[in-house]
């Protein structure tokens, strides 16, 4: 079917011209990025420390689901906020752009990293994630999409952007990337991908 076969021809060409940047704007090469965070997630393995997963909507279940997986299959710790009761209380009693920042501002520091997703880029609340985990000092990966000049493409250690104009091709972007990263953490420091 051509609709499906050019649907996978635009996401493998976004993904293969996908820009990583650091926190001063520059370049990274793509092979310096997975080299840096694999190098980082086997830091956090040894130390014990924490990888904080966060996003909305797709990228919250997205952010789950790597959370469970580098949990199992890397035997990294790690922590999100997505249990309904948080999200709800945190949204009603505080305000819904504090749902992730409150519970970094109370259990993370400078030896865990922080893996913010989100689509767009412009979400309130990763944002201020971002900007809090930034204050505790901690490592941070961003992953968005759509428009390169988002918010949270310049305030992360490494910040992965695809270039695609819908949700829906962003999100079927970050799925490969979050599972290409985390596979070759395991190919590199682990018993491999399975």
């Amino acid at each position: 079917m051509k609709y499906f076969f050019d649907f996978c021809d635009d996401i493998s060409r976004a993904l293969k011209n996908m820009t990583v940047v650091d926190r001063k704007g520059d370049k990274v090469p793509m092979q310096v990025a997975f080299d840096k965070f694999a190098d980082l997630v086997k830091e956090i393995a040894l130390n014990k420390s924490l990888i904080f997963f966060c996003g909305n909507g797709a990228s919250c279940t997205m952010a789950e689901h790597m959370s469970h997986d580098f949990f199992q299959n890397a035997e990294v710790n790690t922590q999100t906020c997505s249990e309904t009761s948080h999200i709800t209380a945190i949204s009603n009693d505080i305000s819904y752009d504090d749902v992730f920042s409150y519970r970094i501002n109370r259990i993370m520091g400078n030896s865990d990293m922080l893996f913010a997703i989100s689509s767009s880029g412009n979400s309130k609340n990763i944002v201020k994630a971002v900007n809090a985990a930034r204050n505790k000092g901690s490592f941070i990966v961003t992953m968005s999409g759509k428009n390169e000049n988002n918010t949270i493409r310049g305030l992360g250690d490494l910040n992965f952007h695809v270039n695609m104009p819908t949700y829906g091709m962003v999100e079927a972007s970050h799925a490969i990337l979050q599972h290409a990263l985390l596979d070759y953490y395991l190919d590199k420091y682990s018993k491999g991908r399975h």
